[in-house]
């Protein structure tokens, strides 16, 4: 009589195993994870760039902008864009030629806290004096003619639109400056031109 052997288990089809499951799911998200990144990374957005150097309370038109196409992410409505640019809209900083267009940095034309007024320079334009350029206004109140009192500050801080470009002047006494002042400063600018003050452009510590 033949001794019965006992049938062994037939082994599980390794597709059923719970590990191998496991690891096959791991490897699909990891892989739709690196896809989603990818994906996110190339999508752009139109959003606007300055084409020049535009100053504080100047206004900003369609001129001075350029559409360029970036990747922002959860950046993207922190820019203005095409979409969100109102007409009639003014600088509230000084934009950089290239510089994307933060939504914070233009604004309504009544919100407008500065405007600009035009001074003659006694002194020297130093050349790192340009648009853009943060400067103080130095005042010496005329005594009598041709006599100056102790030159003072008169504007803090005071913003460059433009710098006479005439060659004659540029670099010597008699330039013509436009500037950006806040407008608390307007009238003690205009009693110092009025009275016939010797003004002075003097950039602020670190001027590019």
């Amino acid at each position: 009589m033949s001794e019965t052997v006992p049938a062994r288990p037939r082994p599980r089809p390794f597709w059923s195993d719970l590990r191998f499951l496991l690891g096959i799911t791991l490897i699909v998200a990891c892989v739709a994870g690196v896809w989603f990144v990818v994906a996110a990374a190339r999508q752009t957005v139109p959003v606007f760039a300055a084409s020049r150097t535009i100053v504080p309370g100047e206004a900003v038109t369609s001129d001075d902008l350029q559409v360029v196409e970036v990747a922002l992410g959860r950046m993207e409505d922190a820019y203005a864009s095409p979409t969100s640019f109102a007409p009639g809209s003014v600088a509230t900083r000084t934009i950089t030629a290239g510089e994307l267009v933060p939504e914070s940095a233009i604004g309504a034309a009544v919100e407008a806290r500065t405007t600009t007024v035009v001074v003659t320079s006694s002194t020297a334009i130093p050349a790192v004096v340009g648009a853009g350029t943060t400067v103080e206004v130095w005042s010496a109140p005329q005594l009598e003619r041709g006599v100056f009192d102790t030159p003072r500050i008169l504007v803090a801080a005071a913003t460059v639109v433009s710098v006479d470009d005439d060659e004659s002047m540029m670099g010597s006494a008699g330039a013509v400056v436009e500037l950006v002042i806040e407008r608390a400063d307007v009238a003690a600018t205009l009693a110092a031109v009025a009275a016939g003050a010797s003004m002075s452009i003097v950039p602020t510590t670190g001027a590019e």
